[in-house]
């Protein structure tokens, strides 16, 4: 099979309802499954009723994003894989667009679409936008979207163009490739897995890239809400474990130590706008990570050791604080670029 569309449910029936159609029709260059991680809505009910020929790959237990997929594509035999949110309104020609780049790109493992919100249309989407990248100090943004900032999309991002990462939510990957580098990291639950398997892949000399004329609208936040402490103990502890891992020995430890004083504050802005239960999770996030912090030893020596680029070109040589709440730069295209 060259290609397959694995969509991975967990409660979402009532998402695959109104986005699944638009996959289907605007799809045909690919197999669609759908992979459940342990629903108890009717998910695989409702889909088997009124698409029964969509393959289904019913998983046991609620996986997370990570495992999930590890789970689901090991199932699949494909060329390319696109790991594609149930909540995701695809387009015309959005995946022949993507193929046939990565067709003439061999070097190139992995790439996206643009996404825009999907419920205010002209404007790029959070999660994605126009593709991913980190700055000195670990911590994610995108073309299209800096901090809690979200640019309209307006065609000032429409070139084709080279990332750290790309959006979990619409990845299209070489098969190979992902099995290359051991997939996903499954001990990261969700939240910020992608950034880490594109990361591999760039310190290893793989590509990953954005290409814009294929668009999709990806609504979202449907798994957990953007205040919730859960997400905030996700991102915080993720966000350390995946500078552990990827981030080469001569920075590592500078880094750390400016992000304890910088989650610090984090915190007392939680504690202060009244999230107590964000304020809790930051901590109850870097407790974690110390906890986790020596089954990666071995990884970090294996992610070092396969290094061929160093530094990842795509990482930023400045804060992006300090560009957003010092120097007040609000769009990808006033930061530095070297």
């Amino acid at each position: 099979m060259r290609c397959a569309v694995v969509i991975l449910n967990w409660n979402g029936r009532q998402m695959m309802q109104q986005f699944l159609p638009s996959v289907l029709a605007f799809s045909p260059e690919a197999e669609v499954v759908v992979a459940d991680n342990g629903s108890t809505d009717g998910s695989m009910e409702w889909l088997e009723e009124a698409y029964p020929a969509v393959r289904r790959i019913v998983l046991p237990e609620n996986y997370g994003f990570a495992e999930g997929y590890n789970q689901a594509l090991a199932r699949v035999e494909a060329e390319y894989y696109v790991l594609l949110n149930n909540d995701v309104e695809v387009t015309g020609g959005w995946l022949n667009i993507l193929l046939d780049y990565m067709d003439r790109h061999p070097e190139v493992a992995a790439c996206q679409p643009k996404l825009r919100c999907q419920w205010k249309r002209e404007d790029f989407e959070y999660a994605g936008a126009c593709g991913g990248f980190v700055d000195a100090l670990g911590y994610p943004y995108c073309r299209g979207r800096l901090m809690s900032t979200v640019e309209r999309d307006e065609g000032q991002y429409d070139e084709e163009f080279p990332l750290l990462w790309a959006t979990g939510a619409a990845l299209l990957i070489r098969s190979a490739d992902y099995h290359g580098v051991g997939g996903l990291d499954g001990r990261f639950f969700a939240h910020q897995e992608e950034i880490d398997l594109c990361w591999r892949l760039r310190s290893r000399g793989r590509g990953v890239v954005c290409v814009p004329r294929s668009v999709v609208f990806h609504l979202g936040g449907g798994t957990l809400p953007a205040d919730s402490p859960r997400k905030t103990f996700l991102n915080f502890r993720n966000n350390l474990l995946l500078l552990y891992k990827n981030l080469p020995e001569e920075r590592l430890r500078f880094v750390m130590r400016w992000r304890f004083w910088l989650d610090a504050l984090a915190s007392l802005k939680f504690l202060l706008t009244g999230h107590w239960g964000s304020f809790r999770a930051v901590w109850l996030g870097r407790r974690a990570f110390r906890q986790m912090q020596p089954d990666f030893e071995a990884d970090r020596r294996e992610n070092l050791a396969r290094t061929v680029l160093s530094p990842v070109p795509e990482q930023g040589r400045f804060s992006l604080l300090w560009q957003y709440y010092i120097r007040g730069r609000r769009s990808w295209s006033q930061l530095p670029k070297d």
